[in-house]
Formats: structure tokens, sequence, C-alpha cells
């Protein structure tokens, strides 16, 4: 994960501009890819692994164990994931505070929950400028993916009432304090969908406790609406939730508040990064197994490490592991 600070990020382009082209003939991610292609060998990074750690450094500002670990096993998939985490944010279609609060949302989220993920980019939206408030605001805001078990049952539950015959299956007939609650919710949310007919017609003083809840954060304006609408477009797209509705609806609604298609795309982007989470969590345990093995290198992985010059790898993957 990565610090953002102004100081350990490359310059970047001029905001004004929502299209960046990188210069082939300087372009990392050209000149990675044609190394990595020139050999036939799928291991072997286009930079010596200390060049790459000090890439990582340079880009992203940090370092720790688990990373580490990943570069002493397979430093040509830490430098790939380099590339492909700079061409994600190298653009500046948003900026880096608004890039953190996106990480921040995706760690955060009940579906996902990545204490070292939370972690480091709290402290890098603290060091692009952010301030508690807003942080806050963004990890609240993840709360909101909770009311999806209940957008997804009560249809679900109507449906079999119906088939069953119970009372209170039959069209929704909205009466006053219904509209009177989805009006509220209009005022203060600044959309309707008709996701929330079921809920309403089910259990309206749940569904207006939900509206109080939800409106927080339109009340505080502590984050932009566009910034809010991205944040929870971010956790309803996210792998481990792949909320289709959602995602639409909220990518709509920024849309509707000014976003560009680049500042969307670039969150979905920064988003799906979170794939790499499950490996920088399996590498240092796979070094602790290797470790385990007192020196026993019938892997390729300990062989290549074993048999390394480069100071940055381990010498005898099997006992130092």
């Amino acid at each position: 994960y990565e610090l953002n600070s102004e100081s350990s990020r490359r310059k970047r382009p001029n905001k004004q501009s929502q299209v960046f082209i990188p210069d082939c003939e300087t372009s990392e991610y050209t000149q990675a890819k044609q190394d990595r292609t020139s050999t036939n060998d799928p291991m072997s990074p286009s930079q010596p692994p200390h060049l790459i750690k000090q890439r990582f450094i340079d880009q992203r500002g940090v370092w720790d164990d688990d990373w580490e670990a990943l570069l002493k096993l397979n430093p040509a998939y830490l430098e790939a994931y380099l590339t492909i985490q700079d061409v994600s944010q190298r653009q500046n279609r948003l900026s880096p505070k608004v890039q953190e609060f996106i990480y921040i949302a995706v760690a955060a989220c009940t579906t996902h929950i990545h204490a070292p993920g939370i972690r480091a980019h709290v402290k890098a939206a603290f060091a692009a400028g952010a301030t508690a408030d807003e942080i806050m605001e963004v990890v609240g805001l993840t709360y909101l993916v909770g009311i999806h078990t209940v957008t997804l049952g009560a249809p679900l539950l109507l449906e079999l009432m119906a088939e069953e015959g119970i009372q209170g299956a039959g069209a929704f007939q909205i009466d006053e304090e219904r509209q009177r609650i989805k009006d509220s919710f209009i005022k203060r949310r600044g959309f309707w969908t008709d996701t929330w007919n079921p809920l309403l017609q089910l259990d309206p003083n749940f569904f207006e406790a939900y509206v109080d809840f939800s409106s927080l954060p339109a009340k505080t304006g502590v984050l932009e609406p566009k910034v809010r609408e991205l944040v929870t477009c971010a956790f309803d797209a996210a792998t481990t939730h792949l909320y289709g509705r959602g995602t639409k609806i909220h990518m709509r609604n920024a849309l509707k508040l000014g976003a560009t298609p680049g500042e969307i795309m670039e969150m979905l982007e920064i988003t799906s990064l979170m794939g790499i989470d499950g490996v920088t969590i399996a590498a240092p345990l796979v070094l602790e197994q290797l470790g385990s093995k007192g020196g026993n290198a019938d892997s390729g992985v300990a062989a290549s490490l074993a048999t390394t010059t480069d100071d940055t790898f381990i010498k005898g993957a099997g006992t130092s592991g």
C-alpha cells in the first residue's frame, strides 16, 4: 500500500488534461513490457530486485515485510504490479487525496476489512491533506453496504408472500405516511430508485430510520457530493461485493454531479487493485513455510532464492526465510 505524499510521488500532469498519453520512448510501462518480452524467462524482472524495491519506495512511499516477501519470492510479479498500479493513478484524473479515500473505503468495507490497507491509506490520506472528519466520513459511508441485505431480501419476501397467499404482498399502494418518508429520502439523498419500494412497503419505520442515518454525510457537508458518490460506488463495485445495481445508481449520481468518465474509470481501476491483498498476505506465509523446511530447496522458488547473488534476496531461503 502506498503513502501518496507529494514528496513520494512522481510529478503529475496538468489537472486540466483529462487524457494522459505516456511518452512511448520513456514510458516505464513500455520499457518494462519490452524488457520482459525479450527474455524467455517469465520470472525474470527487467530490473535487479534492489531497483524494483527503490522504485516501489519512490512511487509509493513505504516498504514493509509483506512487500519484502513478495520481492524475494517473485520480483517480476511485483514489478508488473507496480506498473499497473502506477498506470491506474498517474493520469491525475482524481486528486491524491480522493485516490486515498477510494483505497480506504475498499479496505474498510465490511466485505473486505483489510487492516494493513486501512492503516497505510489513512496515513497516506493525512499526508495528502485529508482531515480526520473527511476520513471518518469515508469510513462511515461503508456502513451503507449493509442495507443491501435488506434490498436483496425484501423483494424475495414479497414474492414468497404472494406465492403462499400471505396478505400484504399485493400491488404497492403508497399511503400518506409512506409518501412523506419517500419525499424525505429524495430531498436528503437527491435520488430515488424502485429498489426502495419493497422496503418502504414492508417496514416504513425501519426505512425512515435508514433515511435519517444515511443522510448524515449530506448534512455535514464534509465531503464534496461527487466524492461521496465515487466512494460509495467503489465499495459497491469492489471484487468482494460486486453489487451491480448500486454501482450503476451511484455511478449515475456521480456523473450528474460532474464526475467525468475518466474519474469514474480511475475509481474502478484503483478499486480493482484490492486483488493484491491476498498476495501480500500469502507471500510471508510462503516464506515462513520455506523456512520450516530447514533448507529443503525442492521448489523452484527456493532454489532460485538460494542461488541469487542479489542482496535483496534471501540467501538459502530454506534456512533464513
